[in-house]
């Protein structure tokens, strides 16, 4: 995907990566029962590639997601969900389409030149495609980018942004040779600069904290893409787009798009009943036997740069603000043991994610783990020198229990199995882990957001931007970002500054590393897996599937002719 930082999903749905009409893969239909194991090879995608000229025109795509979003405003902390991503997509400009090993090239119906013109000061020149227009009309202009730039750079924090990184190194936004030219002027280098302005949002969305906060919260309001906002259904749980009569770039094949809200427990059972006709079934077992023993489902495969992971609350007054005792507790977690029990059958040789910054497939990927291997003997040595005495099963210091309550959403069958796994291993270190299962429609808003756990876990989803995207999740500013566990210090902020600003592929490969072992030995987080990109589609369903590390033409979306 070429949105500029990371979003989250509950459990089997990943990717806001999407993918290309163009893209090299199979039709998937691997109907054969059971489940196969999902291909291990970078830069692939899977999704019936087929020309439209041979797809019906019209037809209604119906999409299943977890909820409606709560804000349609990605940039915004509540909107940084991929259910949000898969939704406006279609909807918001972007500079650049990623193809299915992540390489970019410039969105052309958006821009006509997206180019470094300077290194020293870095300026970055954004020739806006003139036939380029919102909604109500008006023309994407360099205004816009500047509202947006001033809205996300983090010098006013009424604007409740998720991320700042990249915009808060852009020293000014001028306009160019005309209002469809915006001049960025950077103050420090920042490497990753293709990310910034993905998705951008009209002026009016980052004009204030009020309209950036609260502007979108309903609908997507003004946009300007192959599809626009056309209704949501509070009671049906949907939201609706539909082809832009507008649009100058190639027409939609769809009709309609609908997303649909569903537990994803739910999901995979209606689209075998032809409820709907996509969901993401990630490592779920259960789900990916019962897609591919259904008729008219295929599922398609592809590797991802997405990973599962357990978030940690460092906070201060949390019961895992030590550091040392957040280490002890990973120490006594068999993250083998979980990849094994929840990738077996889903994907070849399942094994442990070693690297918050890079997953395999990228270069720059190395096992940075070590300080965290299990070993059930280490970690109870470990709590027995902090002072967490056995009494029985469970350990005490100064009168208080070692009890962790772990957050999951309700109906994701991923999470369940991952707690009771955790719940079973920490047990044997005398560490209580109580599982508290929360309504997944406000799981990310009202705890993960706000820190109100004690470990939780869900599924980061990879951008083409691994270290940029990585700074809002792992340095500790003064406003929380993505750091929902709050934990850091300021070496991990400055790694991360000299990382963004290195220019250099290898000198930035070391910095990302470099910053990857300090986040293991803070106890951070324990990475489990890299999730294998496993979507059960409509067998009629062309140029969809699984989109390796590419972005989706929503253009070329449709059903093959029966």
């Amino acid at each position: 995907m070429s949105l500029n930082r990371r979003a989250w999903r509950l459990a089997a749905p990943l990717a806001v990566l999407a993918l290309l009409a163009g893209a090299c893969g199979s039709s998937g239909s691997n109907n054969s029962g059971g489940a196969a194991a999902a291909p291990q090879t970078a830069g692939q995608a899977d999704i019936n590639p087929q020309d439209v000229s041979s797809l019906q025109q019209g037809g209604n795509f119906r999409w299943a997601i977890n909820e409606i979003p709560p804000n349609f405003n990605y940039n915004e902390l509540d909107g940084t969900l991929s259910d949000n991503a898969d939704i406006i997509n279609s909807l918001y400009p972007r500079p650049f389409f990623f193809d299915a090993a992540g390489k970019p090239t410039v969105f052309a119906d958006y821009f006509t030149d997206v180019k470094l013109t300077s290194t020293d000061p870095q300026v970055v020149t954004y020739t806006i495609n003139p036939k380029a227009k919102w909604s109500d009309g008006s023309a994407v202009s360099w205004e816009d980018f500047d509202a947006q730039f001033k809205a996300l750079n983090g010098t006013n924090p009424a604007f409740q942004v998720s991320s700042s990184t990249g915009y808060s190194d852009i020293a000014k936004v001028e306009m160019g040779t005309n209002a469809q030219q915006a001049v960025v002027t950077f103050t420090n280098k920042f490497s990753d600069w293709q990310s910034l302005f993905s998705p951008l949002y009209p002026k009016a969305v980052n004009a204030t904290p009020d309209a950036f906060n609260t502007s979108l919260t309903t609908s997507p309001g003004v946009t300007a893409g192959p599809f626009k906002y056309d209704s949501t259904d509070q009671t049906a749980k949907t939201v609706t787009l539909k082809p832009d009569a507008a649009w100058w770039g190639d027409k939609p094949v769809l009709g309609s798009i609908t997303y649909v809200a569903l537990d994803q427990a739910a999901q995979v059972q209606a689209l075998v009943n032809n409820e709907i006709d996509y969901t993401n079934i990630g490592s779920s077992v259960n789900d990916n036997k019962t897609a591919r023993d259904a008729q008219g489902v295929s599922v398609r495969q592809a590797l991802a740069p997405d990973y599962r992971h357990l978030t940690f609350n460092g906070a201060a007054g949390s019961i895992l603000s030590d550091k040392d005792l957040r280490v002890a507790v990973m120490k006594g977690i068999n993250r083998d043991g979980i990849a094994q029990a929840l990738l077996n059958g889903i994907a070849q040789n399942p094994k442990t994610l070693g690297n918050h910054i890079y997953v395999e497939g990228l270069d720059g990927y190395q096992d940075n783990s070590s300080v965290v291997s299990y070993d059930p003997d280490a970690a109870s040595k470990a709590l027995d020198a902090l002072g967490w005495v056995k009494n029985g099963d469970t350990r005490t210091k100064d009168g208080k229990t070692l009890e962790i309550r772990d957050v999951i959403p309700t109906g994701v069958a991923t999470s369940a199995q991952e707690a009771q796994i955790v719940q079973q291993n920490l047990q044997v270190i005398g560490v209580k882990l109580t599982i508290d299962t929360v309504p997944s429609a406000g799981f990310f808003k009202d705890f993960v957001n706000v820190g109100n756990f004690d470990i939780t876990h869900f599924a980061w989803l990879g951008t083409p931007f691994p270290v940029s995207s990585s700074g809002s999740i792992y340095g500790k500013y003064a406003d929380v970002q993505q750091n929902y566990g709050r934990i850091g210090d300021t070496s991990i902020n400055d790694l991360f500054t000299q990382a963004n600003q290195e220019l250099d592929p290898a000198k930035k490969i070391d910095l990302a590393n470099q910053i990857d072992k300090a986040i293991w030995d803070e106890g951070f987080s324990l990475l489990l897996y890299q999730r294998p990109q496993n979507h059960a589609v409509r067998s009629t369903v062309a140029n969809f599937g699984s989109p390796g590390f590419g972005d989706v033409d929503y253009t070329k979306i449709g059903f093959t002719k029966s």
